[in-house]
């Protein structure tokens, strides 16, 4: 299993920026292969950790042409710094709720 964690500074979020993410995430979960997705924000700082099973479905996702139309507004409009990670997930530890 992978880990996509996102992390950005924002400069403007409007009532677009939110309909395009939830947009993003809906099309991430339901064709791209996306486990789960979360994303908190404080201020203007954003983070958001996806988990996938390969990465090939994250490199599906990031070809799709929406989420690149939805990256470049986030580039132009919305972040005024970014940071993308992927990481393999090596161990998991739980206590209730359910497993990825």
């Amino acid at each position: 299993m992978y880990a996509v964690i996102f992390t950005a500074t924002m400069k403007l979020a409007d009532d677009e920026y939110f309909e395009t993410a939830a947009r993003m995430r809906e099309l991430a979960l339901s064709r791209y292969g996306c486990r789960e997705f979360t994303a908190l924000s404080e201020g203007n700082q954003e983070i958001a950790i996806s988990y996938w099973d390969s990465e090939s479905d994250i490199s599906a996702w990031k070809s799709d042409p929406a989420h690149q139309q939805a990256q470049r507004l986030g580039r132009e409009q919305w972040y005024a710094s970014y940071r993308v990670q992927v990481a393999r997930v090596e161990r998991q530890y739980q206590q209730g709720g359910e497993s990825l």
